[in-house]
Parts: structure tokens; sequence; C-alpha cells
């Protein structure tokens, strides 16, 4: 009886192997890196034109690539989920220094910590 209770406990633990499904519009991590890159720069556009709209923007990147919000939303998650994010988002800071090479010096003040706070005005 004991055995038979030992393997059915180890059942349970290798059957319960993935958190979350494969989303069927899964985005690549090359393209989900190309769509993060591209949001964080119209993310400093919009720090730049205070005036405008991010909702906006976010729609014109997400359309531009010819991504559907709740895709980018799903495959998101599950790249968080599965630990790969980290490396997508590795992959975009290359390609925004890439596209703008005076953000590296940004970017190494944000890790250091040393970036002054931005003026906001009204």
């Amino acid at each position: 009886m004991k055995k038979l209770v030992f393997i059915f406990i180890m059942l349970c633990m290798f059957s319960c192997g993935d958190y979350i499904d494969k989303p069927k519009n899964l985005i690549e991590p090359d393209a989900m890196a190309e769509i993060l890159a591209d949001l964080a720069l119209t993310d400093q556009a919009i720090m730049i034109y205070q005036n405008k709209n991010l909702e906006a923007g976010t729609r014109f990147v997400l359309k531009s690539h010819k991504v559907k919000s709740e895709d980018f939303v799903e495959s998101f998650k599950y790249y968080v989920i599965k630990d790969k994010m980290k490396d997508i988002a590795d992959n975009a800071q290359k390609i925004v220094v890439k596209k703008d090479p005076k953000a590296e010096k940004y970017i190494q003040d944000k890790m250091k910590g040393t970036l002054p706070t931005p003026v906001l005005e009204k």
C-alpha cells in the first residue's frame, strides 16, 4: 500500500510540469525583443512630448509589428513565467542601443543609480 501511495504521489509531481500553456499566437523571442525596444523608444518620446498619448503610441507599435494586444500580453505572461523575459529584455536593450547610441550612457547611469530625476511640467 505504501508503494502504491508513493507511486501516486510521484505521478502527480511529474505530471504538473507546466504552469501555463503555450499561447496559440506566441510571439517569437526576437520579435518580442523588437517590440519591447520600440515600446521603450516610444515611452521616451512620451517623456519628451508630455501632451501626447502613451496608449496611442503603444497601439501604433503593436500595429506596426502586426501584433494584437491580447497576443502581446499572453506572450509576455508566458515568457515571464517561463523565466525567459530577462534574455528578451537584454536583446531589446541591445536593439535600443543600436538604434540610438546615446541610450547606452543613459542605461549605464540608470544601472548605477546616478540618473537625475526628470523635471515634469504641467
